[in-house]
């Protein structure tokens, strides 16, 4: 065995683990978690929109006494 077998193996290895990787990430079992975890940024942006409106609406009453 000599180096250019060694660099042939390695090669097939890498596409093997490449494809491995690729049909792992795009799974369709996986589908929804991926959109889930994409989305997860943005999930508090409700949250912080409500309590500026909270902040808001506590400030105009306040001020109104």
């Amino acid at each position: 065995m000599d180096i250019n077998d060694i660099r042939g193996l390695s090669t097939v290895f890498v596409m093997i683990a490449f494809v491995g990787i690729f049909w792992w990430a795009f799974a369709p079992s996986r589908r929804k978690k991926f959109d889930d975890a994409a989305n997860l940024p943005f999930a508090d942006e409700e949250q912080h929109d409500r309590s500026l409106d909270d902040r808001t609406e506590n400030n105009s009453s306040l001020d109104k006494q």
